[in-house]
Formats: C-alpha cells, structure tokens, sequence
C-alpha cells in the first residue's frame, strides 16, 4: 500500500507538515510505503474550467489538461490506484 501526504501549507516543517509526519510515520509502521509532498515545491494553476476533462471521446477525458508541474503528481496518484 501507498500513503501519499499533500501538505497545502507554505510552512514546510510546522503544524499541517508535523501532523502529515505523524499520520505517515503511523502507516509506514504498518508497512505502507509513505511520501509527503509540499504543494509549494511546485508551479501550478489550478482548474482554468477549461472542461477538456469532461469532453466525452477528447483527448484529455478524465485528466486535466492543464500542463504544469502538478501533472506528473497527478500521474502518480492514478498510477498508484490503478488495479
């Protein structure tokens, strides 16, 4: 299993980033394979609402279309729940 942390916070080592430690710390002593990654490390936009994420048979369909330094994270996250 993969525990993956986002932290939205700018402070990289205070509360949120502590409390996502904490929270991983608990699933790696299980067995988990853990990582926390700091949103502010990263050049994104957000959704633009562009709706090419929604376009039935397009070549985005289910993904953002938006290319920025947030879709290799977001590649990561599906890879990682794909059966």
């Amino acid at each position: 299993m993969k525990v993956v942390a986002f932290n939205g916070s700018p402070r990289k080592s205070w509360n949120t980033a502590t409390l996502l430690n904490q929270a991983l710390e608990g699933a790696a002593s299980q067995g988990a394979e853990t990582e926390l990654i700091h949103l502010y490390d990263y050049s994104y936009k957000g959704c633009i609402s562009c709706f090419a994420c929604k376009l039935i048979g397009g070549k985005s369909y289910g993904r953002c279309a938006v290319d920025d330094e947030l879709k290799p994270i977001l590649r990561r996250i599906v890879a990682s729940v794909t059966i």
